[in-house]
């Protein structure tokens, strides 16, 4: 079992940039990173992904603004985000998705972003 932790995040005013970054304990070779996140009082939702060729995809509040990617050598995956609005605030989620249907999270890492 593979244990995923993010690291990264924080307060930024709107406008601001940040990033954060996933570390995994094993290897993330041949899985799909995805990232998630959530806001107070909302399901959790989709952000972005990338898979081992290194195909990205993208929510479309998140296109333009948001950079994600890997590094398989270091098991790490990354995103970094530009342009934030107050709405970006919530707590954000590295995923590791598998071949056979078996995923991994984890714990999050809170990302405000201030007026």
């Amino acid at each position: 079992q593979v244990q995923l932790v993010e690291s990264g995040g924080g307060l930024v005013q709107v406008g601001g940039s940040l990033n954060v970054s996933c570390s995994a304990s094993g290897t993330i070779s041949d899985t799909i990173l995805r990232w998630c996140r959530q806001a107070p009082g909302l399901m959790r939702e989709y952000v972005a992904s990338i898979i081992p060729t290194g195909l990205k995809s993208y929510a479309g509040f998140a296109e333009g603004r948001f950079t994600v990617s890997r590094d398989d050598a270091k098991n790490t995956g990354a995103l970094q985000m530009r342009a934030l609005e107050d709405w970006d605030t919530g707590v954000y989620y590295c995923n590791l998705l598998a071949r056979d249907g078996s995923e991994e999270w984890g714990k999050g890492i809170q990302v405000t972003v201030s007026t």
